[in-house]
């Protein structure tokens, strides 16, 4: 079995089993998705079932597109026929159920790792996703700048004069105003930390230009600290420039965004809307959503 496919169970694969309703939108039934994810009884399932659809709730979409409440005959052992409680379920709604079904069964977690690159959507809401790229960022060049301190210790740069090497290179891609000068300009608080408050393209203009003075530190051999110290601000002056040739706002115009706790706050307690393209969000209704003309 691929890692990246569902556990099959008596030859039948999770594809196998999709069908098609009277909306020609592809469907599942819960019944014959039971055993795939590993549940032997059926109210144990249908608890995972409840759980999506609160899940599908939550996440701002709704659970009547994704979850139809059916009947499945079912033979007995003498031949007689029972109508049992099942579910119509979207791909979207197979989704959610791995999602909430028990992590410690392996189909469950194998699902989990299927639907994660099989189901078309987009988890992240827009505002969430530009949250997270800029946490990220922000880590990255905390990390950069550890780097870049090192490199300038080894190309001769003392402790004393560190404020200096970093300044030097504000200077040069902000246009000649140093840190403080920045701060001011931004009206950030002078106990803030400077990149704590930059969006996410200032923080990749910054990032490369950390990127770029280490490597000419490395290839130019520098082992000069007032040469380690023009270098670094050469090399601002020249990514300002690369800003200005492809129209990019000037980093010092960049208003200063909300510091980045509160993001990481905002992560942290995000409940992640779930925005699904117009087919999926219209599951078992085959791409027709209530309120719109789909004879024209």
């Amino acid at each position: 079995m691929a890692k990246n496919e569902l556990p099959s169970i008596g030859g039948l694969s999770f594809e196998s089993l999709k069908q098609v309703n009277d909306h020609g939108a592809e469907y599942w039934s819960a019944r014959d998705l039971q055993p795939l994810l590993g549940y032997s009884q059926w109210r144990r399932f249908e608890d995972a079932v409840r759980r999506a659809i609160t899940s599908c709730e939550q996440s701002g979409n709704n659970p009547e597109h994704h979850f139809a409440g059916a009947g499945k005959p079912i033979t007995g052992g003498k031949g007689a026929v029972q109508i049992v409680q099942d579910y119509q379920l979207s791909r979207f709604a197979c989704y959610l159920i791995a999602q909430n079904g028990d992590p410690r069964k392996p189909e469950i977690a194998q699902a989990q790792k299927y639907f994660a690159i099989q189901t078309r959507r987009q988890e992240l809401s827009e505002r969430l996703a530009a949250d997270r790229e800029r946490l990220e960022l922000r880590k990255q060049t905390s990390e950069e700048f550890k780097t870049l301190s090192g490199a300038a210790r080894q190309a001769g740069v003392q402790n004393r004069m560190f404020g200096i090497f970093h300044d030097a290179v504000y200077k040069g891609l902000y246009g000649g105003l140093g840190n403080e000068q920045i701060k001011a300009r931004k009206n950030v608080p002078a106990n803030e930390q400077l990149m704590d408050r930059m969006n996410a393209t200032e923080l990749a203009a910054n990032q490369f230009r950390m990127t770029q003075t280490r490597d000419k530190l490395a290839r130019e051999g520098i082992r000069d600290q007032q040469q380690a110290i023009r270098a670094h601000e050469q090399v601002g002056k020249e990514v300002r420039a690369a800003i200005k040739r492809i129209g990019g706002e000037r980093p010092e115009n960049i208003p200063a965004a909300e510091h980045i706790k509160e993001v990481e706050k905002r992560i942290k307690t995000a409940t992640p809307r779930l925005e699904l393209d117009e087919r999926d969000a219209s599951g078992l209704l085959g791409g027709k959503s209530e309120g719109k003309d789909t004879n024209k």
